[in-house]
């Protein structure tokens, strides 16, 4: 009975996430895009009722095999105790629904939650499952020593 407990919150995020899918692919159908897209991630149990990542985007244009394209993407990620660990912003990814990856050859600007660093780069792969960032080109780190002086 405990192992059936903890499937049920699981199963029950793979459902919402899955019907998430589905009614962004009807109202594509509909539109041939849809807008204001956003995915959560959810911690795993016990912590299920914690966001892990917040991947979203201003348009989401479907493409075959699961595959979205993403404008004016957005990706927040946040430690277990809610504090935000990174903002990621690029203009645009494919985002594939089915591996739970994003990637673009594209231009990448991330901070991290308590602003101290800030990156950019050309080309990425973000890892869902593991919350992996690879930057792979131009990239370039700023370090905030002290107080922000803004």
């Amino acid at each position: 009975m405990k192992v059936a407990a903890n499937i049920g919150p699981v199963l029950l995020v793979a459902a919402v996430t899955v019907l998430s899918v589905v009614a962004l692919d009807l109202r594509a159908q509909q539109t041939g895009h849809a807008t204001d897209f956003t995915t959560t991630e959810y911690w795993e149990p016990p912590h299920q009722q914690k966001i892990k990542s917040v991947l979203s985007g201003a348009e989401a244009q479907p493409q075959p095999g699961g595959l979205l394209i993403i404008k004016e993407l957005q990706l927040r990620t946040f430690a277990l105790d809610g504090k935000p660990e990174m903002i990621v912003t690029a203009p645009e990814c494919i985002y594939d629904t089915l591996a739970g990856t994003a990637n673009s050859a594209g231009p990448l600007q991330l901070q991290t939650g308590d602003g101290k660093y800030r990156v950019s780069g050309e080309g990425f792969l973000w890892r869902q499952t593991n919350q992996l960032l690879t930057i792979s080109n131009q990239v370039r780190t700023v370090a905030q020593y002290g107080p922000n002086k803004h």
